[in-house]
Parts: structure tokens; C-alpha cells; sequence
């Protein structure tokens, strides 16, 4: 097996796949702010029960992902976990 396919071989295990991966995502037509809450909170209580949730987190910060939930995150905030790291290599 590849490096490339031993390290995401975790996906096979997440939570997500199947039909509910619909709410990991913003549609394409416009979704209220309201109606996008409704859909994260969805998607990060799936997360809770995922046997690979830091997996999926490492992966999405490490690739910086900029769309979703991944390891129970949206993209804000990984983007705060991004920005405390790089605060903290620079100081």
C-alpha cells in the first residue's frame, strides 16, 4: 500500500460516508444562516460519533481544507487553529 493510501485509509472508517455526507457541505442553491447552523450542527454531532474524528481533523488542517465539516470543524474555525499556529511559530 502506497503512503498516499495508508494515511487515508481512515476514510473508509468515517462516519460520514453514505447518504449524510449531503450536510458535511453548503449546497449549491443559498442557504440561510439559520439553515447552515441547523446543517453544521447536524454534521459535527455525526463527527462525535466517529471512530476516526482526529484523523479527519489532521488531514483537513493539514491539507488546509477551505470547504466543510471536517473532524467536527468548519472551516472557520480551522482556520483559527491555522492562524494560533502560525502565531505561535512566529513568536
Amino acid at each position: 500500500m502506497s503512503a498516499l493510501l495508508a494515511d487515508q485509509a481512515w476514510q473508509v472508517r468515517a462516519a460520514c460516508r453514505g447518504p449524510q455526507s449531503i450536510v458535511f457541505f453548503p449546497p449549491a442553491h443559498f442557504e440561510r444562516k439559520d439553515e447552515k447552523r441547523e446543517r453544521e450542527e447536524h454534521a459535527k454531532a455525526i463527527c462525535l460519533t466517529c471512530s476516526v474524528q482526529r484523523d479527519c481533523l489532521d488531514y483537513a488542517l493539514r491539507i488546509r481544507e477551505q470547504h466543510g465539516i471536517w473532524g467536527g470543524l468548519s472551516e472557520n474555525e480551522r482556520k483559527a487553529i491555522l492562524a494560533e499556529r502560525e502565531a505561535v511559530i512566529a513568536n
